[in-house]
């Protein structure tokens, strides 16, 4: 009867043990980072700085998105997936921002906290919301290119896709600075490229037919950019045509190197990712992060290209987080 006592004392304090500290294994928080798409090297970059975030702060990083921005249902089918999952929290890029008020109420019920991150919501229902300060940045996109063209000219407007907060902003900063500021240029035609770079060439495409001798192009994000940039080529204007482009791409930076693109306004993804997994484990440990956190963009010219810390904005690591 004794030796019976120890082995089933011994047993129950075997499986107390392993519910403590999971068998030997620390227990890991696991945070969801859900992006717009997973198909731009911006949405990479962010993987990647939260790849390095759940390193340095000890959780775990779950990353899944839809293949296009525009796919606003597979976004919310997502959130819904790691809401059933009971992770411990979400990081997510809204592609709309009005449609997720009910999984935002779905985690909330389920005491799941929420960063919003890159692109804001209508809802207040968040913790923080991390982002580049996208108004001012297309502030900083229309007093560059009205300096290229000397505060006069007919410009073009490659816009991104209906709904994303992020884009309106700036293309809304880029009209609010264009209007009050320099009354000399004038807008004549803008077109959404819909997130997709075969869609925003065709639309810069048709832009600079209707419009022809134009002197300035603006596009406010990645696809956007890329496909403008090939239209400016394919139609010999490199050079003629000033250029502001917003993001930055390798293919991008070989045009502002190339004399295609004038100048680059460039965001940090990186630090974006990083960011909104920290403010998740600030909530989680107990402390409350700031309800907003805006980072500024950086205008990159053909000359700023030597610069060490231009090249490491442009060029992330992203071989040493990423498979």
């Amino acid at each position: 009867m004794h030796i019976r006592r120890c082995v089933v004392t011994g047993l129950a304090g075997l499986i107390i043990g392993c519910l403590g500290v999971s068998c030997g294994r620390s227990h890991r928080r696991t945070i969801a980072v859900i992006p717009k798409s997973t198909s731009h090297l911006f949405w990479q970059s962010v993987h990647a700085g939260a790849v390095k975030a759940g390193r340095d702060l000890n959780v775990d990083i779950e990353w899944n998105g839809a293949a296009s921005e525009t796919d606003y249902s597979r976004q919310i089918q997502i959130i819904d997936s790691m809401i059933a999952r009971r992770v411990d929290g979400m990081a997510i890029a809204a592609s709309d921002r009005a449609a997720l008020d009910a999984p935002l109420d779905r985690a909330a019920a389920l005491n799941i906290p929420v960063t919003i991150f890159d692109s804001g919501i209508d809802s207040d229902k968040y913790l923080t919301f991390v982002a580049t300060n996208n108004f001012e940045a297309g502030r900083m996109a229309a007093g560059k290119l009205a300096a290229l063209l000397n505060g006069k000219g007919r410009i073009i407007v490659v816009l991104h896709a209906p709904g994303s907060r992020s884009s309106m902003d700036r293309e809304q900063g880029f009209d609010d600075a264009m209007q009050k500021d320099f009354p000399g240029i004038r807008v004549v035609g803008r077109q959404y490229g819909m997130s997709d770079r075969a869609k925003a060439m065709a639309a810069t495409e048709n832009l600079l037919a209707a419009n022809p001798g134009v002197e300035g192009v603006f596009a406010s994000a990645e696809p956007s950019s890329v496909g403008a940039a090939q239209a400016i080529k394919e139609r010999g204007l490199s050079g003629r045509v000033r250029f502001v482009a917003f993001d930055s791409t390798d293919s991008l930076v070989e045009d502002l190197a190339g004399g295609t693109i004038d100048a680059l306004v460039a965001q940090d993804p990186f630090r974006i990712g990083y960011q909104a997994v920290a403010t998740l484990v600030d909530k989680l440990q107990g402390r409350t992060p700031p309800k907003r956190i805006d980072l500024s963009a950086t205008v990159v010219t053909r000359a700023d290209l030597a610069r060490p810390e231009i090249h490491a904005l442009l060029f992330p690591d992203l071989k040493r987080y990423l498979p």
